[in-house]
């Protein structure tokens, strides 16, 4: 009952496109975005230096992690390629191809005739 409500109400989780990023990442997001809030309100050279090393660490950081899960899935597809399981080692290539596709969820008013992105199919 609850997911037929959450899909007649486009409530649906949506994909997570960085399955790299987890609660590590998230810690040096929030650093950078508290460190940016303090250069805002005091915008002071040592503010700014201590904003563009903040900023500079995340970057490295996500850098590595992200380089770090392409490896295994890169290798994962080399054992995919060797064990001769050809339809997860093409499943696994067409996602890289395609990358990340943002999906549309939208949500219209009384006025409109569009409902969750589904308007070709309401008429």
């Amino acid at each position: 009952m609850k997911t037929s409500g959450k899909q007649s109400l486009c409530l649906n989780e949506l994909k997570d496109h960085k399955p790299w990023f987890d609660e590590e990442c998230l810690g040096f997001l929030d650093q950078r975005v508290q460190t940016k809030r303090q250069w805002v309100q005091d915008p002071s050279q040592s503010s700014v230096d201590n904003l563009n090393n903040v900023k500079r660490e995340a970057s490295r950081y996500f850098r590595k992690k992200k380089k770090v899960y392409l490896k295994a899935k890169i290798e994962e597809l080399e054992t995919n390629r060797k064990v001769k399981s050809i339809r997860d080692l093409c499943r696994s290539i067409s996602d890289f191809k395609k990358g990340y596709q943002p999906r549309a969820n939208i949500v219209s008013d009384e006025k409109s005739d569009s409902f969750c992105g589904l308007s070709q199919y309401i008429g």
